[in-house]
């Protein structure tokens, strides 16, 4: 799953995490450092840049991305891995070109794009005041860019209503298990 910062990616994960045991979420690694409350290895695993690097060098990771304001971000093998043991099915959530990556790499992926209107991102990322101003105009500046490459992704969910966004997500992602075979009868 992918789409600009603010899209509500995460919030729809969660919601489909909860209606949908096949599924498990890769917990991405990340360089940035750890906000109140979060816990290593549950929203991310939180790396050094010194250890992110040792990983990149081993082929640790499926994706990564180097943000602008100098983070970095991606998805561990191990993750895919460990979910892959569990007999379940990986949801990632993904920036663009990470996504992309993962499309075009991975037999079988099916991404989703995940959109809001301009002035609903900026709310959103207003309201979540973990951003700078500076880094919320460059979120928004990238979210312009990545808005025109929602057709590159095999479903476009906008979220400018929670309720209905997560009724249509679970929908496109019942019917993509069910086409695959991997969805449990309940």
């Amino acid at each position: 799953m992918t789409g600009p910062s603010g899209a509500g990616k995460g919030t729809l994960i969660l919601r489909l995490l909860h209606r949908l045991s096949e599924l498990a979420l890769a917990v991405s690694a990340t360089t940035r450092e750890r906000r109140p409350g979060e816990v290593d290895g549950r929203e991310y695993w939180f790396l050094s840049d010194e250890e992110f690097d040792r990983r990149l060098a081993a082929g640790d990771f499926l994706e990564y991305v180097r943000f602008p304001w100098g983070q970095r971000s991606g998805t561990l093998r191990s993750e895919i891995e460990r979910i892959g043991d569990e007999e379940r099915i990986p949801v990632l959530e993904l920036e663009l070109e990470g996504a992309k990556t993962v499309r075009d790499e991975v037999p079988g992926s099916f991404t989703i794009f995940v959109d809001a209107p301009l002035e609903e991102l900026e709310r959103r990322l207003l309201e979540r005041a973990t951003e700078s101003m500076g880094e919320i105009g460059e979120r928004l500046a990238m979210a312009r860019e990545q808005k025109r490459e929602a057709d590159e992704f095999h479903c476009v969910v906008l979220n400018d209503d929670l309720e209905r966004a997560s009724s249509d997500l679970e929908g496109v992602v019942r019917g993509e298990l069910r086409a695959v075979g991997r969805l449990s009868p309940t």
